[in-house]
């Protein structure tokens, strides 16, 4: 009698299209990574980047959301959203919907999305060797598409389309004001970001920065002061400090000289890093898809709203770069060790986003979560431990200094700033009933 509950039951398991085993999270970093190289591919900026990370994430958020009623839907913490109805002619395996679902929104919104059909078609040929039938797999697709093309609909009313019809940007007159840098001198990256409709918080400049210290070229003044310990640092810079900053140098597109001849060379944004290391965390704490899911979608989406809080500053503030103040007036043939990115300084976006992102990751995981960041291998850096996603952050934020890209001031507000829209968010998940992990 007990062999035969057991039988109907594993039958009735199986009907319904979803199979116990084995568990499709060992797909969900292959599948996040996957959407990283295409942005690699296209040189997504980054607060670009962030914004496609997030879409991608919540239409699978939504459909693990509506079959797991411990994760609390988007709707819940999400400002504008409202619940996607997930439609099927038949029952199915809502893990395997939310990867296909990732795959899709990212082939429908990325400019070379057509990439990810590849691995779409290595996601089902993996399955099949895992035993999920061509059915079970091909109505998880239907239900992905449907789900895709919702969230992509959504996403379009967020104003990204209406940016490249913008005035474009120019370089405000003054010595205190951002002004293209060499080597390729390329023009403002996303000056118009803060019309971008926030997914968390409520307006772009809910978090502005206290103002930065005001520009002088005069040798006793603070702002002189803070230019002279970025050329300082510059030239004394000794191994530790070199690679801190070139391992959190996160420039998607740099470009190296040779004489009249410029090499470009891709690499991974800072927000891809930190969905990365968001990978690296709940694979080592063992969490099931659906939590999985969860964390990635909070990071993705508290990358995104600390991009829009950081860029309403840097085009409020417009302020000057270090490597053209110490070329006009410290040494002119000074260079930074990494390249200058071009937009305006002041708030520091690397140490923005990575304080905003240790937050929420440190209360969802705990304040001594360590880890080993393997995010750099690609680009032949070694892997790195870490002791918490704090310390991670901090590290990332004073590499802007040793780099030659930020003043010290910049950093520092730049995590004051990121920790207030960290500690916002956390409060937005705690009521919608999302606790910690640990």
């Amino acid at each position: 009698m007990r062999y035969f509950i057991l039988i109907s039951l594993v039958f009735i398991h199986t009907a319904r299209g979803q199979k116990p085993t084995p568990d499709p999270v060992q797909h969900l970093q292959p599948t996040v990574f996957a959407l990283t190289m295409v942005m690699i591919h296209d040189v997504a900026n980054p607060p670009a980047a962030s914004r496609f990370y997030t879409y991608c994430l919540l239409g699978a958020h939504e459909i693990v959301a509506q079959h797991t009623p411990e994760i609390p839907p988007a709707t819940q913490f999400i400002r504008s959203f409202k619940t996607i109805p997930v439609e099927s002619s038949a029952p199915y395996n809502h893990q395997i919907a939310a990867l296909f679902c990732m795959l899709e929104t990212g082939r429908l919104m990325l400019p070379s999305g057509y990439m990810l059909e590849e691995e779409q078609q290595k996601l089902t040929e993996s399955l099949r060797k895992e035993g999920y039938t061509n059915a079970m797999i091909t109505q998880a697709k239907t239900v992905a598409d449907g789900v895709a093309k919702k969230i992509v609909a959504y996403a379009a009313a967020d104003h990204y389309l209406k940016l490249s019809t913008r005035l474009r940007y120019r370089p405000i007159r003054g010595d205190g004001f951002w002004y293209p840098t060499p080597p390729g001198y390329m023009e403002a990256i996303e000056p118009h970001w803060r019309t971008i409709r926030p997914m968390l918080i409520d307006t772009c400049s809910q978090f502005r920065a206290e103002p930065p210290v005001a520009f002088s070229n005069d040798s006793t003044s603070a702002f002189y002061k803070l230019a002279y310990e970025v050329y300082h640092e510059g030239k004394n810079l000794d191994e530790k400090k070199r690679f801190i900053a070139s391992y959190w140098d996160c420039n998607p597109f740099a470009i190296n000289t040779s004489g009249h001849m410029m090499i470009g060379f891709k690499k991974i944004s800072p927000g891809g890093h930190w969905m990365n290391i968001t990978s690296i965390a709940t694979r080592k704490a063992g969490l099931d898809f659906a939590r999985s899911i969860q964390v990635h979608t909070l990071v993705a989406a508290t990358l995104m709203d600390a991009f829009i809080s950081c860029w309403d500053e840097k085009y409020r503030s417009n302020r000057i770069r270090p490597e053209t103040v110490i070329n006009r007036f410290i040494d002119p043939r000074w260079q930074p060790l990494l390249q200058t990115p071009p937009f305006p300084e002041y708030t520091s976006g690397h140490s923005v986003i990575s304080t905003a992102v240790a937050e929420v990751l440190t209360y969802l995981m705990g304040d001594h979560f360590a880890f080993t960041d393997d995010t750099e291998v690609l680009f032949d850096m070694p892997t790195r431990d870490f002791q918490s996603f704090r310390e991670a952050a901090a590290e990332a934020a004073i590499s802007r200094l040793y780099g030659g890209i930020h003043y010290r001031d910049a950093i520092e507000s730049g995590q004051k700033q990121g920790s207030a829209i960290g500690a916002f968010v956390i409060e937005k998940v705690k009521k919608a009933g999302i606790k910690p992990i640990r």
